[in-house]
């Protein structure tokens, strides 16, 4: 596994001059960020030795490198998910690379169904915490030696982060939430009673990803921020049909503040 990691990032650092120091999960809701990077390399996930490939609508399988708010960054477009049969390692993958590469700071988004009763579709949630509901965990295993085997993770999603996240939207007047994520393993959306069950535990949202990348890159010591967007609603009283479609519209209508926010976020980071 390390000697894959190694060759993937010794393939790309030979093939770009960009030496990112912070990594984009480009998820659901933050596609449009894209175009705010001055791409510099483009490569398509099937052409990158030992990488997996994403197979879900709307992910476009392309890994970017270029400059963001004055920063070198590198941007996934679309990432890997467990229900799709990839192993965490497979899942994670993307993340031993980053470090490999020099990145200090990731930045995650995904789509996620809330809990609060206070939460509205198309919110913009920022995670707090998350709650790892996944089978296998991403660690399992012989230990990477970027991390101890028992890593600690009080504070999984930085503080001085959501903190500067928290300002920027006070400054953007972009409206947003903070909660906890809960990471499941899906492809099936949650039944009423998996939402009431979830929410008892403690989650504000509930996803199908995040919490796995987000493990790896604490145990390689990359500080993280992530965001969800509210797409769909359950919990007690509440019963809504959703679907995979439903959720990418309601992602889209947030794009925009969302975009303008992390931009301003990496500039001053």
């Amino acid at each position: 596994m390390l000697t894959a990691i190694k060759e993937t990032a010794q393939w790309l650092s030979t093939r770009t001059q960009i030496r990112p120091e912070l990594a984009i999960v480009l998820g659901s809701g933050l596609g449009d960020l894209a175009r705010e990077i001055s791409v510099v390399d483009t490569f398509d996930y099937k052409d990158i030795p030992h990488f997996p490939i994403s197979t879900v609508e709307g992910h476009h399988g392309r890994l970017l490198f270029g400059h963001l708010g004055g920063k070198a960054v590198m941007a996934m477009e679309g990432r890997f998910h467990y229900y799709e049969g990839y192993s965490m390692k497979e899942v994670t993958f993307p993340e031993r690379v980053m470090y490999e590469l020099g990145v200090k700071t990731l930045i995650v988004s995904n789509a996620a169904g809330g809990m609060n009763p206070q939460f509205h579709v198309g919110d913009i949630m920022l995670i707090r915490d998350h709650i790892n509901f996944f089978p296998e965990h991403p660690l399992r295993g012989q230990n990477i030696p970027t991390g101890p085997r028992f890593p600690d993770m009080h504070e999984a999603y930085d503080h001085t982060l959501l903190k500067l996240a928290k300002d920027i939207a006070a400054e953007q007047g972009t409206p947003v939430q903070e909660g906890v994520y809960i990471g499941v393993s899906g492809p099936t959306f949650e039944t009423p009673s998996e939402y009431i069950a979830y929410h008892r535990l403690g989650a504000d949202a509930v996803g199908m990803s995040t919490v796995p990348e987000v493990i790896v890159a604490r145990h390689c010591g990359i500080r993280c921020f992530g965001v969800s967007i509210i797409t769909d609603l359950g919990g007690e009283g509440i019963a809504v049909e959703v679907s995979h479609e439903e959720v990418q519209e309601a992602a889209n209508s947030v794009k925009e503040p969302l975009a303008r926010l992390i931009k301003t976020f990496v500039e001053r980071i």
